[in-house]
């Protein structure tokens, strides 16, 4: 048996190597996300030069009673396709909505000790978003950018990007960690406020100001930027049906109107947020490559 595993592995990377590489028999989908490609398109799109991916990290954590709990994953589903298109020849992995959230045991802390929360290990996380790297990698991407949804994501990026780029430093391809997307104009507070949005906070931290930026008020841990982009893939994620029947569609002190104008706004905000995350994406490339992108040439 020991003998035969070297011919079988042999024989798989002949298989591999010898692979047919047919023709689309259809059109190519209209998409931005590879999960809904097949792998000619894939295939296809990276040969035509679209050879950058954008990974998301999410998560699976606790929000308050109104905000189910996929909300990283919902407000990425929204935003990546602004920030692909911002950069140009971008596609966009699936969502990494595993991520850590707290302990699990044998005491749970941080979201874990709330119903529904999902955790994982930072070793497991990191390990994960490597692998996902290196696949993207395989197939001929050359521009790997990591955007995380959540403060609990932004270390094991950032960990993972500079590990990946020293191991890679003789090879073509660089991974962006685009840390801005998180943490400039964080919760896009002050794009909300230039909006006359103003959210309260009545029981604030001594020596916080009511109206301060932060992703939690009155015990909820929710804001306006969240269920405004949430409700961009689904009103139902905020649960604007049960709450306006309820009479508590709003949040922190601010009315939310109508399902179509919070989408709306969710909308004006992933514009907002891909702004940053393109300039920030500018600004790596050149730090990684020593020249701009080419369409800032």
């Amino acid at each position: 048996m020991e003998r035969l595993i070297p011919a079988l592995v042999a024989s798989a990377a002949f298989m591999l190597a010898q692979r047919p590489d047919p023709p689309r028999p259809v059109p190519a989908r209209d998409t931005l996300w590879t999960e809904d490609m097949t792998w000619m398109e894939v295939r296809d799109a990276v040969k035509a030069g679209k050879t950058t991916i954008l990974i998301g990290t999410g998560g699976i954590e606790q929000n308050g009673p109104y905000m189910a709990g996929g909300k990283h994953n919902y407000v990425l589903a929204t935003v990546l396709p602004y920030i692909a298109r911002g950069i140009g020849n971008a596609l966009v992995a699936p969502v990494v909505k595993f991520v850590p959230e707290g302990a699990i045991d044998p005491k749970p802390s941080g979201h874990m000790l709330y119903p529904g929360t999902i955790s994982v290990e930072e070793g497991t996380f990191q390990a994960l978003l490597t692998d996902i790297c290196r696949s993207y990698k395989a197939h001929g991407f050359r521009d790997i950018v990591l955007i995380g949804d959540s403060g609990g994501n932004q270390a094991g990026m950032e960990t993972v990007a500079a590990a990946l780029n020293e191991k890679w430093k003789a090879e073509p391809t660089r991974v962006h960690y685009l840390r801005e997307y998180y943490a400039e104009d964080a919760w896009s507070f002050e794009f909300l406020k230039s909006r006359g949005i103003v959210q309260i906070d009545k029981t604030p931290p001594a020596g916080e100001k009511p109206d301060r930026p932060t992703h939690t008020r009155n015990g909820i841990h929710d804001d306006i930027y969240y269920e405004a982009l949430s409700a961009v893939q689904d009103p139902e994620h905020i649960r604007a049906r049960e709450r306006m029947k309820a009479g508590l569609f709003s949040l922190h002190g601010v009315e939310l109107g109508s399902v179509k104008r919070t989408v709306e706004l969710g909308r004006r905000i992933a514009e907002h947020r891909a702004g940053i995350t393109v300039r920030a994406y500018r600004r790596s490339y050149e730090k990684l490559r020593g020249n701009p992108p080419a369409q800032d040439r």
